[in-house]
């Protein structure tokens, strides 16, 4: 008994730091109040450390795991599989958004707060694209916000490494030793992260809790429950997709601390790590964990896909517009898909997903703009769940289909 205890106590000893840190974190937030600003550094030091070494993360576990493949075909094989439940996750949770609002329909009045907006980056279709997916300098792939660009790019040398043969040996032993050496530079981040996160989470609950119990609690309390259900029911299901029992199993106990960082730091990036440790722990072969995780975290957002919906639901509402028919759900599918994609992976990362949906339905840009940019901060920490832990799922998912993996 005495040993189970022990055995206990060393497998979670992580996991109680980090709920210690975020619970006490949450009740000095609700005693200080404002107050407790004071502590904010704490938090911002941690999420830093974890932004810095997150860009040479990326570059290290992408190309090396690429450059370690045995046959090219098995990279296309990969692709296909990642982007079939990609897609898939992505429109099974819009579609439960959907239901979900049509069951609890709202029909109140939104307050147009006034706040200030960020400056919205314009220009046509083509540059945003080019923008999108490249730099025109290397040192521009180094910044967080050309995510998707350095990716790419990792992609690109990791499988220029497999195409040299015997000529890349030595860079390929660069780029695993990189890939090592990341790895336990975060796990020394990551001890940080009790203090860190709590001090983040007292923040957000002082500075944000007031705001919840307001005109948006009731598109909030559809939001919330929705993803919950989701999260619960449709991650269950996924993992028994994955693999069955074993698989749900084999999730759930290792899945702890990924979604606690995915509430505390709302950053689908700066969950990467606990991501890629418990995809390790989850004997997800290395060369999936190490493709799916980084790219799903720009590209796949089951809760953004969601929280798209809800914004589009409340903004129809507002401008009394009918969101039953049938071309409009379909657009609201279209425009999710692509928020996915466009969105960034840092805390409250950009409006371009909500000046699209604007866009498109022809609403005014000055009234709607304030309502979808609150609704977004006040649902980041569940969304950043969803997007985050939906790619430790994913990845099950892509690794039972495409390498056959049996828990």
């Amino acid at each position: 008994m005495g040993t189970k205890k022990i055995n206990f106590i060393k497998n979670y000893s992580s996991i109680l730091l980090l709920l210690s840190g975020i619970i006490a974190g949450s009740i000095l937030g609700l005693v200080f109040g404002k107050d407790i600003e004071i502590i904010k550094p704490l938090g911002d030091i941690f999420l830093n450390l974890l932004f810095t070494a997150i860009i040479p993360l990326i570059f290290f576990t992408i190309t090396s795991s690429i450059a370690n493949l045995e046959k090219t075909e098995k990279l296309g094989r990969l692709f296909v599989v990642m982007v079939a439940v990609f897609l898939g996750t992505l429109l099974i949770s819009a579609i439960v958004m959907i239901i979900a609002v049509y069951i609890f329909p709202i029909h109140q009045n939104i307050i147009v707060s006034k706040v200030p907006l960020e400056n919205i980056a314009t220009g046509n279709v083509g540059d945003q694209i080019a923008q999108l997916l490249t730099t025109n300098d290397f040192y521009e792939l180094l910044s967080r916000k050309s995510m998707l660009a350095l990716i790419i790019f990792s992609f690109l040398i990791g499988f220029a490494t497999l195409q040299s043969g015997e000529k890349g040996n030595s860079f390929k032993s660069f780029l695993d030793s990189g890939n090592e050496v990341m790895k336990q530079l975060l796990n020394m981040i990551m001890k940080l992260a009790p203090i860190g996160l709590g001090a983040y989470f007292a923040y957000q609950v002082s500075f944000y809790g007031p705001q919840l119990f307001g005109v948006y609690a009731k598109p909030l309390g559809i939001y919330y429950g929705a993803c919950i259900f989701y999260f619960f029911v449709f991650f269950s299901l996924y993992a028994f997709i994955a693999g069955g029992k074993r698989a749900f199993v084999v999730f759930w106990s290792n899945n702890v601390t990924p979604a606690l960082t995915a509430i505390g730091t709302c950053s689908s990036i700066a969950t990467i790590p606990a991501n890629l440790l418990a995809a390790e722990k989850m004997k997800i072969p290395a060369h999936v964990r190490n493709v799916v995780i980084p790219l799903g975290a720009p590209l796949h957002k089951d809760g953004s896909s969601m929280s798209s919906i809800l914004k589009i639901t409340v903004l129809f509402t507002m401008f009394g517009k009918d969101f039953t028919e049938p071309s409009t759900i379909l657009l609201a599918l279209g425009i999710t898909v692509i928020v996915s994609i466009v969105e960034g992976g840092i805390p409250n990362g950009g409006y371009i997903g909500e000046v699209l949906a604007i866009t498109v339905y022809g609403l005014p840009m000055a009234e709607a703009l304030p309502v979808a940019m609150i609704l977004g901060t006040l649902v980041d920490p569940i969304a950043t769940l969803l997007n985050a832990n939906g790619d430790v799922i994913s990845s099950m998912m892509v690794s039972r289909f495409s390498e056959k993996t049996k828990w």
